[in-house]
C-alpha cells in the first residue's frame, strides 16, 4: 500500500468537526469543575453574609474583575495550546498588564492611609490561609480542564498544563470572592495571585504526564 493510498484510507470515515467544538469541550469542563469547586465553597466555607452589601463597593468589583480577566485570559491560553503545535506566546503579554494594572490600584489605595495601616492592609485577616484554598479549590477545575483536554490534541504537555493550572486557579479564586471579607487591592494582587501562580505551577509540572496522548 503506497502512502496516498493509506491516507485515503484513513480518511475515508472521519466525521467533520463541528464549529467551535474546542471552545465547547473547554467550557463544559470548566463548567464542570466550576459547579464542584463552588459547592466546595458553599459547603465547607461558605458564603460571606455581607454578600449583597459587598458587591455595592469598588473593591469587591475590583476584586472580582482582576480574578476573572485572569480567566478569560487563560482562557484563551488553553485554547490555543489545546491544538497540535499552537503557540501562546504572544497573549502572554496581557497577564502582567493585569497584575500592574491592579498594583497601580494598590499604591493608590495605599497612599490615602496611614503608613501604620500598610502591614494591615497587605496582611488582612487570613494570609496564612489564602493561596492555599485558592490551590486546593483549583483542583476540580483542573480535573474538569483535564477531562477536556482528553479529546483535544496538544503537543505542547508542560506549556498547556500550565495554562490549564493558570484558569483554574483564576476561576477558583473568582469563586473564592463569594466567601473571602478581604478588600484591600495589596492582599489581592499578593495572596490571591500567589495562589493563582501555585496553580500554574502545578499545571506546568503536571501536565507532561497527565496530559500525554
Amino acid at each position: 500500500m503506497n502512502v496516498e493510498t493509506l491516507i485515503d484510507t484513513l480518511s475515508a470515515d472521519v466525521k467533520p468537526v463541528r464549529r467551535h467544538a474546542v471552545a465547547r469541550r473547554i467550557a463544559l469542563g470548566l463548567l464542570m469543575g466550576g459547579a464542584a469547586t463552588a459547592i466546595l465553597i458553599a459547603i465547607g466555607l461558605g458564603i460571606r453574609p455581607d454578600l449583597g452589601l459587598a458587591m455595592r463597593g469598588y473593591s469587591f468589583w475590583v476584586k472580582w474583575l482582576y480574578t476573572l480577566s485572569l480567566t478569560v485570559c487563560a482562557l484563551i491560553l488553553v485554547a490555543r495550546l489545546a491544538r497540535p503545535g499552537r503557540s501562546a506566546s504572544r497573549w502572554l503579554w496581557l497577564l502582567p498588564v493585569q497584575v500592574c494594572l491592579l498594583a497601580v490600584i494598590g499604591v493608590v489605595e495605599m497612599a490615602h492611609v496611614p503608613q501604620a495601616e500598610w502591614l494591615a492592609m497587605w496582611l488582612g485577616h487570613s494570609w496564612k490561609v489564602c493561596s492555599s484554598l485558592v490551590l486546593m479549590l483549583a483542583a476540580p477545575i483542573f480535573v474538569g480542564l483535564l477531562w477536556s483536554f482528553r479529546r483535544l490534541a496538544p503537543t505542547r504537555l508542560r506549556a498547556a498544563g500550565a495554562a490549564a493550572g493558570l484558569a483554574a486557579g483564576s476561576c477558583a479564586a473568582t469563586l473564592y470572592c463569594l466567601h473571602c471579607p478581604e478588600v484591600s487591592a495589596i492582599f489581592v494582587l499578593t495572596w490571591y495571585t500567589l495562589g493563582i501562580a501555585l496553580a500554574a505551577g502545578a499545571g506546568a509540572l503536571l501536565g507532561p504526564r497527565v496530559l500525554r496522548w
